[in-house]
């Protein structure tokens, strides 16, 4: 049995958390597979120490997975562990709805006169030259004007 790269060693107290977050049933299938996993592969007095072929067939996963938990476990701690990481994305949309339909209707509109058509830049500044954004992307135009179904000219 090849000896796994991060060991697991659990105190009673984080025993006894693990073990609450799977009886319980309130908590979701993650949590709980992640921590059957950490329960699985402790390697203290009270622990299986099972090896990662083991735990994945057990619990079902895949052994990659198994490694995730164990290296996030010896590195980050228990929560880290057991629980996902918060989503770090964007939190809100850039255009409105009225700021999408000034979008769309100067996209509808004849584009600067040394220029036979509107392109994703030229939107972006006008719009913030018009002060309906501060600053917006070129990519953002691109959605909202493919959202929109509208044409560029």
């Amino acid at each position: 049995m090849p000896r796994p790269k991060h060991l697991v060693t659990l105190t009673a107290e984080e025993r006894a958390q693990l073990t609450s977050l799977i009886c319980t049933g309130t908590t979701s299938v993650h949590v709980q597979t992640h921590a059957r996993i950490l329960l699985k592969a402790d390697s203290g007095p009270a622990g299986p120490a099972c090896d990662d072929a083991t735990i994945a067939a057990a619990v079902e996963v895949s052994r990659p997975t198994v490694e995730r938990v164990r290296k996030a476990f010896a590195t980050r701690g228990l929560d880290a562990a057991v629980h996902r990481k918060a989503w770090t994305g964007p939190s809100r949309r850039k255009l409105d709805g009225d700021q999408e339909a000034q979008l769309a209707a100067l996209a509808c509109s004849s584009p600067p006169e040394v220029h036979q058509r509107w392109s994703l830049a030229l939107l972006a500044d006008k719009l913030v030259e018009l002060q309906v954004v501060d600053s917006i992307a070129r990519d953002t135009i691109r959605v909202a004007l493919k959202k929109t179904k509208s044409s560029r000219g």
